[in-house]
C-alpha cells in the first residue's frame, strides 16, 4: 500500500511539474523620460480581446493588469501629462479596461500587485484614469508589446488591438 501511494504521489508530482505554467518573460520598454516593465505573454492561437462570454482571454469591460504576472509598472522620470491628466514623477502600476471602441488606462501607486486580483482593494488610490480610442492594427502582434521610443506617447499592442496615450513632460 505504501509503495502504491508513493508511486501515485510521484506520478502526480511529475505531471504537475510538466504542466506547470511558466511565468512570461519580463520585458522593458525604455524612453528618455519613461520606462515600462511588463510580463510579455504570447497569443498562441488564442482570442485575446472580446465580449464577455466569447471565450476571449481578456474580456471587454474588465480590469486587466495589461501584461502577464505582476501588474505592469510604468516609471516617469519627470512630472507628466498622461493623456491630459497631471501625474507626478514616480512608479505606478498600469491597469487597463479594454473595450471594443475605447480603453480606460489607469495608473495606481500600489506596486507589486499580482495580476488584477487585488485591484478592487487599491482602486481608490488611482492617480489617473484616461479613456482613449481603441487602436486597431493591420497586422497581428503575437507577443504583447509596449513602445515609448518617441517619448511623446505610450503605445500598446497585442494581437490586432491596443491603445495610445499621449505623454507631455513638464519642464
Amino acid at each position: 500500500m505504501k509503495k502504491t501511494l508513493l508511486i501515485f504521489s510521484l506520478v502526480v508530482f511529475a505531471f504537475s511539474t510538466v504542466f506547470a505554467q511558466k511565468p512570461s518573460p519580463k520585458m522593458t520598454a525604455d524612453g528618455k523620460n519613461v520606462t515600462v516593465v511588463y510580463g510579455q505573454p504570447s497569443k498562441r492561437d488564442r482570442v485575446i480581446f472580446g465580449k464577455e462570454g466569447s471565450g476571449s482571454l481578456e474580456p471587454y469591460g474588465k480590469v486587466w493588469r495589461t501584461g502577464a504576472n505582476e501588474a505592469t509598472e510604468i516609471t516617469f522620470k519627470k512630472d507628466v501629462m498622461f493623456g491630459g491628466k497631471p501625474v507626478k514623477a514616480g512608479t505606478y502600476s498600469l491597469y487597463s479596461i479594454p473595450g471594443e471602441k475605447e480603453w480606460t488606462v489607469i495608473l495606481n501607486p500600489e506596486l507589486k500587485q499580482w495580476g488584477a486580483f487585488g485591484y478592487d482593494k487599491v482602486k481608490d488610490k488611482n492617480v489617473a484614469e484616461v479613456t482613449v480610442p481603441t487602436k486597431n492594427y493591420k497586422t497581428s502582434a503575437d507577443k504583447l508589446m509596449f513602445d515609448v521610443k518617441d517619448d511623446n506617447k505610450l503605445s500598446f499592442q497585442w494581437d490586432k488591438q491596443g491603445f495610445e496615450v499621449p505623454l507631455k513632460y513638464q519642464k
